[in-house]
């Protein structure tokens, strides 16, 4: 089938179209990482509030939560190179109205709207595009090397930031996706459309509850930090004494629950879904799907926790931060590259095994390695294994899901391939920092309890100030904020050597986290195939005949 959809003959084609499809994914990553280090820059130039921006950033992941199921179904209807196509127009329109926004309505409307629906559109086409381009044999390869390259972006974010920021200005980077986008429009002349099949309207009423589904649940995950896993945080919204945060991702379960009856209800009625409710029968697509939560949810928290201990505990600036993380770039690439070229029949199962594993072990070496005392070198090795891990699972996880079923149902598996791989990185995220700040709020304030030279009374003060939770500062940051309070010595020098055991206590604890999350995901291994899709039987019989 893959010959069907036009599968390029010549490799320097088919280069050509593994880069275009690769650059769309690594501006897809980008977006999510590339800001995070200039948010109270942007703030100040849009004349907002850094918790305006944390919105924006918010809104923008909500928007691709909620469309992104949608977004695969629309390439199946106009055609996924269609669809891939406009939605690079809309992101670029997008990109260029953030790049001169004024204020932050003008943001929002270019971040966090149109880049957010354009993105809902690109990437489930990209997975369509993979499958309608490389034969079954190529696709892991393909697929490895996309993946990669959206992982590298989220590793080299923060440095494109850094220096942007730093020596030129914010509204670069996004100037910059403008050109990146004009280049992806000249390339993908070469890429061979998809097999979409008969085309038929779309279901509306799925399309609703999914993204509200969707939508509502990435909400409450969001806020969590902010109000509470189940305890409500003081003056945080709640509900029979529990946290709105669970509330909402009660929600949001429900209304995915209604999402899928109604699926199951039009395909009784022979009416075309806009998920096939079968596909959560099969067997493989699952494994991989699940593989693909653990993996973002591990890898986001990584990114999340190990930032912070370099620019906060470390001190290092936005760049250097950067340099540090990109070791994992390298093992990454690596893994994603050469595990399909030179290991082409290799068991799937084993590699996303090994991949598990060397993310397990990452994470149990940093764990053990940080100190108040260490270093950044420390995290090198430990970054190496989780990259070598990330880029084993992304040289296989693409091509296990999309072999499961028919080439034609590539884009609706890549709508929710995505929006899996959004949920896991919404939680990992969440989940590490909620995880932080309580282990560091726990210490703190057990630090300064057993200290004799804190009086009583500052004592008391500072379990009812900080109850809600203790910022993640540096001892500069700490020590700054006391000396304008006007706090003496002795209390200043106890609550820097809390804050800088607690923040040590903060990270391993959301690490331990991370790392049961990676043994976790060893259980579910088992639904993962043990062969190569296409080197027994062509592509899409074996999750046929998986399917359960």
């Amino acid at each position: 089938m893959a010959s069907e959809a036009g599968t390029p003959k010549k490799s320097a084609t088919a280069g050509v179209v593994l880069l275009t499809l690769a650059a769309g994914q690594f501006l897809m990553a980008l977006d999510s990482s590339v800001m995070n280090v200039s948010i109270a820059t942007v703030a100040d130039d849009v004349g907002t509030t850094v918790t305006g921006i944390q919105g924006a950033i918010t809104a923008y992941t909500l928007v691709m939560a909620m469309f992104m199921i949608p977004g695969g179904k629309v390439g199946a209807l106009i055609g996924h190179k269609k669809a891939f196509l406009i939605g690079c127009v809309i992101y670029g329109c997008g990109s260029l109205i953030t790049a001169l926004a004024p204020n932050l309505p003008v943001l929002l409307l270019g971040w966090s709207c149109l880049e957010g629906i354009g993105a809902a559109l690109i990437l489930p086409a990209i997975v369509a595009l993979v499958a309608g381009n490389f034969t079954t044999e190529r696709r892991p390869g393909a697929y490895g090397l996309v993946a990669a390259s959206g992982a590298v972006a989220i590793a080299v974010g923060p440095i494109i930031g850094g220096i942007a920021t730093t020596y030129f200005s914010w509204r670069w980077v996004f100037a910059g996706e403008v050109a990146i986008v004009l280049a992806i429009l000249v390339l993908a002349r070469r890429t061979a459309d998809a097999p979409v099949g008969e085309r038929r309207r779309i279901d509306l009423v799925g399309a609703v509850l999914s993204a509200l589904g969707l939508g509502v649940f990435v909400y409450g995950v969001l806020r969590s930090s902010e109000w509470g896993w189940f305890q409500p945080k003081p003056g945080t919204p709640a509900w029979l004494g529990i946290s709105l945060v669970v509330w909402l991702m009660l929600a949001g379960l429900l209304l995915i629950w209604f999402f899928l009856r109604w699926e199951a209800r039009l395909v009784e009625r022979h009416r075309e879904p806009l998920v096939d409710p079968a596909l959560l029968r099969n067997r493989q697509l699952t494994g991989g799907l699940t593989m693909f939560f653990f993996q973002y949810l591990v890898q986001m928290g990584v990114f999340f926790v190990v930032p912070l201990y370099l620019s906060v505990a470390l001190g290092l600036s936005a760049l250097k931060t950067g340099v540090r993380i990109l070791p994992l770039s390298l093992t990454l690439l690596a893994a994603a590259i050469l595990i399909p070229r030179f290991l082409p029949n290799v068991s799937p199962r084993r590699v996303v095994r090994l991949g598990v594993l060397a993310l397990l072990a990452g994470a149990v070496a940093l764990l053990a390695a940080l100190d108040t005392d260490a270093g950044a070198e420390i995290v090198t090795i430990p970054l190496l294994l989780i990259g070598l891990g990330m880029g084993a699972l992304a040289s296989q996880l693409g091509a296990v899901t999309v072999s499961a079923v028919p080439d034609k149902q590539s884009a609706e598996v890549g709508g929710v391939q995505n929006a899996v791989t959004n949920l896991g990185a919404s939680i990992g995220t969440a989940l590490a920092g909620s995880i932080l700040i309580a282990s560091l709020t726990s210490s703190f304030l057990t630090s300064i309890e057993q200290n004799q030279a804190v009086p009583a009374s500052v004592k008391s003060q500072a379990t009812v100030q900080l109850e809600s939770g203790v910022p993640f500062m540096s001892d500069a940051q700490l020590k700054t904020a006391l000396d304008k309070a006007g706090t003496s010595p002795d209390v200043t020098s106890a609550a820097i050597d809390a804050n800088t055991a607690a923040r040590v206590d903060g990270l391993r604890a959301a690490l331990a986290v991370l790392a049961l999350a990676a043994l976790l995901a060893m259980f579910f291994t088992q639904r993962i195939p043990t062969t190569q899709a296409g080197s027994t039987e062509p592509a899409g019989a074996a999750g046929r005949t998986a399917t359960t």
